[in-house]
């Protein structure tokens, strides 16, 4: 039976224009507030258009160790161009990035995942060690 993991794409941002790039620091004070930022398109841009466009990113945590991850936010992106007058002409297009306030009190790692109107599911992940 198909599992929905058989079907999150993976690869090196630096060569794939759908996969979640995550920036934040390596290495966080346990309780102290860091900015995690979530972009697509970083090296090799993804287009924005009606036809073809990220609808939304999701981030999540799993704490070293732990069994479960945790869910940290979704973010949605819901204006592509659209517009009564046809595909792209309207008046406003949302970019694909988002950026979350986090405080961690364990290591673990960041996972984000994005969804192309087109192309599916795509996943990345970045490990954060808390002192």
């Amino acid at each position: 039976m198909n599992k929905l993991s058989d079907h999150i794409q993976t690869a090196d941002w630096k060569l794939e224009k759908h996969i979640p790039v995550i920036e934040c620091l390596e290495k966080v004070t346990a309780g102290q507030a860091f900015d995690v930022k979530v972009s697509l398109g970083k090296e090799v841009t993804h287009p924005n258009i009606t036809e073809h466009h990220i609808r939304w990113i999701k981030l999540f945590f799993y704490p070293e160790g732990a069994k479960y991850s945790y869910d940290v936010g979704s973010f949605e992106f819901n204006a592509h161009g659209e517009a009564a007058s046809g595909p792209n002409s309207g008046p406003v297009y949302t970019n694909h990035q988002v950026t979350a306030s986090l405080k961690l009190s364990m290591s673990g790692v960041l996972h984000a995942m994005s969804y192309c109107n087109i192309h599916g599911l795509w996943e990345s992940s970045k490990a954060v060690s808390v002192a």
